[in-house]
């Protein structure tokens, strides 16, 4: 009975082993007879700055060099290192692949991996990274493929001009950024490094961590000398070698680039114009918003403001007129993270989210000197929950004070009386119409900056400020053309109009309240010290979390937004909160030095007048501080205006 059962088992293995020999015949067959892929145009693509200037170009590897020029000690630690049967399999590791499955099984985890040469480069030419099922058989198919029209070598050539060496994109650029030589000219020791980095570069590159850097190069050596790779003399040697890195780009080249290069790509990946063709024809010419000067003025400022620390920051600057993203930091290193904060983080905003505040308050009948009481206040809302905010540094003025006031000392008590009394909704209803898609939740603590916002979103919201109140939404791409010089894309940058010009132009003036000296008082504006530095007129929020902090602030011609903070959102050291700001007003005033005034016009239906600017009653001669603000005729403030508490109703107990 046994050997029956025995016989029927091997008789379906058979079966089952030649149905997968001739599977695999007539898959390799069929895409040997199918159109030629071309790896060296796949995903290639010339990347244009603004003055039509190239600054990227290549799929992947700035410099593609044959296989002739690269080390034979590189060429075999990446072998041995990542594909020991490269040269004998069809672009699967069958083998490899039962062993990695069997220890994956046994040990409960995701350890072992498969991926020959072939795969990994077909992943890095066709596709993204989402683990979907999808992306899967897309990547086993374009193996198949670059394995029945290209040879070993070719295959192997194109590799290691395009994967990524910690931010360096293929194996020429990467010797001469760590080493300062031609990848010819590696040494095994060198080989060893470099190889040791793909596998995750953000811990095996020797500017993020020398350490384990080094360990798992003396494993890759370790390995090769028990392979019978190289001698036990060459291990030895390539041990001892002390090795010097140099870190050191071509002239000119911007490091920050490589994160605004990431952006545009993922942008590029999302532009439904673009056919998916692309990625098997490539010749893409892609046309985008960049300023280089504004980029090199951007990356040195927090080169030199940024401490050295796991403190990160990311900064992008806007084109208010028409939403390009002029110039972007993604953080402080690319080399030691390529995680691009501007692009995909989501953070608290803080204080920041009180202009949208304040512009719904002027949209619903508050003026420039609307006022509330600053007086430590709980609130009650929904069934008799409390909500007790304080202001920073327990300063209260104990008195009715102005929306100006207000938004000087980015004063909490009146932004959450604002907030309440206008209804929580109506915060989150104009954050929706500036272009907030982030997720806002109708509570007390929203007019703060408790919810969590995307630093593109928070610029293009602020850009309709900026702009005199029409939506704009940021882009890196203007244009994208093929080989052939057709246009498969264009931006669209018609704008819409969804604020009052009268208002934003109030607004405008009330966020410049932030440096304004009119306003020492019981508390001293937020921005106060950047005044002296500031040699054109701009409209300032900065927004203040335990983890988080940010600046935002334009003019006519330039939204700038810089935020600071740890990745792991561990809370921010009191000393820690310059550095948001300094990279602000010097990124501002590079960019706008030499450059005339762009501050706003008067519209015909608003009025300035002279006014006491913390009570925003008229001023008289008994007044010290005097000082014109702008309000839409007809809403001029009077000497017997109410202070809103008294009006407000039950919205609080103090």
């Amino acid at each position: 009975m046994f050997m029956k059962v025995l016989k029927k088992c091997l008789k379906i293995f058979i079966i089952l082993i030649g149905l997968f020999i001739v599977g695999n015949i007539c898959v390799y067959t069929y895409a040997k007879l199918s159109p030629k892929i071309e790896i060296k145009n796949a995903n290639s693509f010339m990347l244009f700055d603004s003055d039509n200037e190239v600054f990227f170009q290549g799929s992947g590897s700035r410099e593609w060099i044959s296989l002739d020029d690269i080390s034979p000690y590189l060429i075999e630690a990446t072998i041995n290192t990542e594909d020991k049967n490269f040269y004998k399999h069809i672009g699967f590791d069958y083998l490899r692949i039962i062993k990695a499955m069997a220890v994956n099984i046994t040990s409960g985890t995701t350890s072992q991996g498969a991926s020959t040469i072939t795969q990994q480069y077909a992943k890095n030419l066709f596709l993204d990274f989402d683990k979907t099922w999808k992306r899967k058989w897309d990547e086993m198919w374009y193996t198949i493929e670059i394995e029945s029209h290209y040879s070993k070598d070719e295959i192997l050539e194109g590799y290691l001009n395009t994967i990524n060496y910690g931010g360096k994109y293929g194996i020429e650029t990467a010797s001469k950024y760590y080493f300062g030589k031609s990848a010819k000219d590696l040494t095994l020791a060198e080989a060893a490094m470099l190889t040791g980095i793909p596998k995750s570069p953000s811990n095996y590159s020797p500017f993020v961590n020398l350490e384990k850097a080094t360990q798992r190069q003396q494993m890759i050596l370790k390995n090769m000398y028990d392979d019978g790779v190289i001698s036990e003399a060459e291990y030895n040697k390539a041990l001892d070698e002390e090795l010097k890195f140099i870190g050191e780009e071509e002239e000119n080249e911007l490091e920050s680039v490589m994160y605004y290069q990431d952006a545009v790509i993922e942008e590029l990946k999302s532009l439904k114009e673009i056919p998916e063709s692309f990625l098997e024809t490539g010749g893409l010419k892609v046309y985008t918003s960049l300023d280089m000067d504004a980029q090199k003025e951007l990356e040195e400022t927090v080169k030199n403001t940024m401490p050295d620390s796991d403190l990160e920051t990311a900064s992008v600057m806007v084109n208010p007129n028409n939403g390009r993203v002029i110039a972007l930091v993604g953080g402080k290193d690319y080399s030691k993270s390529e995680f691009n904060r501007a692009t995909d983080a989501k953070r608290q905003v803080g204080s920041t989210m009180k202009a949208f505040l304040y512009y719904a308050a002027l949209e619903n009948g508050f003026t420039s000197s609307t006022t509330f009481t600053s007086e430590e206040t709980t609130f009650t809302f929904n069934n008799d929950q409390t909500y007790s905010p304080q202001n920073y540094n327990g300063t209260y003025g104990n008195k009715p004070i102005s929306m100006a006031t207000a938004i000087a000392y980015s004063e909490n008590i009146y932004a959450v009386k604002t907030h309440m009394f206008l209804g929580e909704e109506t915060l989150v209803d104009i954050a929706k119409r500036l272009g907030i898609t982030s997720n806002l939740d109708e509570v007390p603590a929203l007019a703060l900056g408790t919810s969590e916002i995307g630093m593109l979103e928070m610029a293009g919201a602020y850009s309709a400020f900026a702009n005199e109140g029409y939506k704009v939404t940021p882009h890196f791409i203007t244009k994208v053309v093929d080989k052939e010089g057709n246009v498969l894309y264009e931006a669209n940058e018609e704008k819409d109009l969804i604020l009052n010009s009268s208002l934003t132009f109030i607004l405008n003036n009330l966020l410049t309240a932030t440096y304004d000296a009119n306003f020492i008082d019981y508390n001293y504006p937020t921005a106060i010290n950047l005044a002296s530095r500031m040699t054109h007129k701009y409209s300032l929020k900065s927004g203040t979390t335990n983890t988080d902090n940010w600046y935002i602030g334009y003019n006519k011609d330039i939204v700038t937004a810089v935020w600071c903070g740890y990745d792991d959102s561990r809370d921010l050291k009191s000393s820690e909160y310059k550095y948001a700001q300094n990279i602000w007003i010097n990124t501002m005033e590079n960019y706008m030095k030499d450059k005339d005034e762009a501050w706003y016009s008067q519209p015909d239906n608003v009025v300035g007048v002279l006014v006491n600017p913390i009570s925003g009653k008229p001023a008289t001669d008994a007044d010290e501080k005097k000082m014109i603000m702008y309000y839409v005729k007809g809403t001029e403030p009077r000497e017997d205006d109410p202070v809103f508490d008294d009006i407000s109703g039950n919205t609080s107990d103090n």
